[in-house]
């Protein structure tokens, strides 16, 4: 559904997302009631990749004929902190980066996509300003959760936002001082979450 490939609902998914049908189908609980689903899907924006194909690949595999949509990143909070700061670097207003609520493929793929689609020339507001590609920050949905590595959420860039940040980093925050304080946690984070992976690793293999 996120993806574009369908915009075709299982049967009975107002119910999946909110309480259920006693005895037939257990509910995820996300909303409060199936109506609240019903104008929710109606916000949703669509879109269609019929025919085509998505590849997702690691940023140090893409070779010189890919294109990239949107960049993804899997991160903790210190990065995320310099990823949310940049997303918001050159823009006057404070919503540089979004967080829709909807499952966790959708904040990759679906909004960032949509996001990237914006080309800056329409009117974005009642004041005349612009409207640009916004970042979108995700990865919350619970069903998603165990899937996400721990303490790790995503901030995905369409394309074109994330060539203007990088353009931006030399003249930005992160030259400075402060993000270098900021960049001894990151380490600490990673060798505590080194540790904290290995730790499962093993749990895991003695369940086996």
């Amino acid at each position: 559904m996120y993806s574009g490939y369908s915009r075709e609902r299982p049967p009975d998914f107002r119910y999946f997302l909110s309480y259920g049908k006693p005895g037939s189908l257990e509910g995820e609980r996300y909303k409060r009631t199936p109506e609240i689903v019903d104008a929710w899907e109606k916000m949703i924006p669509a879109i269609s990749s019929e025919g085509m194909n998505m590849h997702f690949t690691r940023w140090d595999q893409l070779a010189g004929v890919d294109a990239p949509e949107v960049v993804i990143f899997f991160a903790r909070p210190e990065v995320l902190s310099g990823l949310f700061t940049i997303a918001n670097f050159d823009r006057s207003d404070p919503n540089g980066v979004i967080c829709p609520m909807g499952a966790g493929c959708s904040s990759i793929i679906l909004y960032p996509f949509v996001e990237g689609q914006k080309d800056g020339s329409k009117d974005g507001s009642k004041d005349g300003s612009k409207e640009e590609p916004k970042v979108v920050l995700g990865m919350f949905d619970p069903s998603a959760r165990p899937c996400v590595p721990l303490d790790v959420l995503t901030m995905a860039f369409p394309m074109r936002r994330f060539e203007k940040a990088v353009g931006y980093m030399e003249e930005s925050f992160l030259a400075t001082k402060e993000w270098a304080r900021v960049e001894k946690k990151i380490e600490r984070s990673g060798t505590l979450h080194r540790k904290e992976g290995q730790r499962e690793r093993t749990e895991n293999r003695s369940e086996v």
